[in-house]
């Protein structure tokens, strides 16, 4: 059962992507021109997704895959390609309209169903990967790492997720960003410290069948995400 403060959150960052920004996300991701500071979250956002797709198999036909998150899409469109069959989901109706008007007609035989939705809606559904690229940085350890757990229940490989390393640096240039223009701005991420996260992991009672794999930071100007592989041990020994 979600909390209070959890369903709050995620009422803020739908609000935020469907309505205050939704013009900006579909502007970041296309082609069109931006401002020099969206640019480098853009490249920041192009390597963080290659880096993602690197861990998942090069042919993902026959297997599932949950986006969630999937904000236009770019990562359902990569995976579909590949072969998988994509679940895509994201809080915002705006976002994920555009995602459909965007989707290539060409990927056979992976496909995508996309939905509007809580990134943790799926449960009771089966799935080989997850993919929840700058969802859960929204959010507060806690909460990050219940979601995962509600996930984890029927993942069968791995679970790729990205979080905002806590650093001087990113500390600074958060409050720095407080500045810029509305339209550049993204809502709070939370900043979390890597130990913490991995030592909130360990414990959390329903990742136990599961281990830390690959991870890999990203730093393009103002953007700063960190990629984390939790694989089930089954599939490990497999």
């Amino acid at each position: 059962m979600a909390s209070t403060s959890y369903n709050e959150r995620r009422s803020e960052i739908e609000t935020y992507f469907d309505r205050t920004a939704a013009d900006a996300w579909s502007a970041l991701t296309s082609d069109a021109p931006v401002s020099r500071i969206r640019q480098t979250v853009r490249a920041g956002r192009d390597e963080m997704r290659a880096t993602l797709l690197s861990w998942l198999p090069a042919d993902l036909t026959g297997l599932k895959v949950l986006d969630a998150g999937c904000g236009t899409g770019a990562f359902s469109v990569e995976a579909a390609r590949r072969g998988a069959s994509v679940v895509a989901i994201d809080l915002s109706p705006t976002l994920v309209e555009l995602a459909r008007e965007r989707q290539p007609t060409d990927l056979a035989p992976g496909h995508i169903d996309f939905r509007v939705g809580d990134m943790a809606s799926v449960e009771g559904e089966s799935f080989d990967y997850v993919v929840a690229m700058d969802s859960v940085i929204h959010y507060d350890p806690q909460h990050a790492v219940e979601v995962l757990e509600r996930l984890a229940a029927n993942v069968r490989c791995a679970m790729l997720f990205t979080f905002a390393p806590r650093t001087p640096l990113l500390a600074v240039m958060h409050a720095v960003g407080g500045l810029f223009p509305r339209g550049d701005r993204a809502p709070a991420i939370v900043p979390i410290g890597e130990k913490r996260l991995h030592g909130d992991l360990a414990s959390a009672p329903g990742l136990a069948d599961w281990q830390r794999g690959r991870s890999h930071r990203v730093k393009s100007g103002f953007y700063t995400s960190q990629a984390c592989e939790l694989r089930r041990r089954e599939a490990n020994s497999g």
